[in-house]
């Protein structure tokens, strides 16, 4: 029988909501912001050694931004992987969530997009920075409240 990681949270007494489980039966948490720091360490010490993807998203026009995180534990001479979702919501007047580029290196490029598409900061990434978007870029193109400037061309176009 396998154990699901949130039950081992609330066996070790660390606090995290349950989401459910998407179509694939993979289990989706909810970190709170102030807890993800020690839960990302502890997720990687439980066996989530890869950091499959991350991405992020508008949760409605006003509300919060969610990063989102797939884990998964690469282990020799096993054929299904294990796997979790853990969603981290972050209040858009300050969106604000610690990074995991030092656990999980290809968090890299992805927290940096996510910053770029809708603007949350990962603290103490290395490089956060925008990826797509010119520097000179204002505003969060991916945010349901984002209002797309009245021109087609491109701002620096020679």
């Amino acid at each position: 029988m396998q154990v699901h990681f949130s039950d081992w949270l609330v066996k070790h007494e660390l606090i995290h909501r349950s989401l459910g489980f998407d179509c694939r039966g993979i289990e989706t948490l909810q970190i709170k912001i102030e807890d993800w720091d020690s839960i990302a360490v502890i997720s990687y010490v439980y066996g989530y050694n890869y950091l499959r993807s991350q991405c992020a998203y508008d949760v409605a026009p006003g509300g919060f931004l969610a990063s989102v995180y797939h884990l998964t534990k690469i282990r020799y001479g096993i054929d299904k992987p294990e796997e979790v979702c853990i969603k981290v919501f972050a209040p858009r007047s300050n969106p604000q969530i610690p990074s995991v580029f030092w656990i999980w290196r290809s968090a890299d490029f992805q927290e940096r997009e996510s910053y770029d598409m809708l603007g949350i900061s990962y603290e103490n990434h290395p490089r956060l920075k925008r990826i797509l978007m010119p520097e000179s870029w204002i505003g969060w193109p991916l945010r349901k409240d984002y209002i797309t400037p009245n021109f087609y061309e491109i701002q620096d176009a020679h």
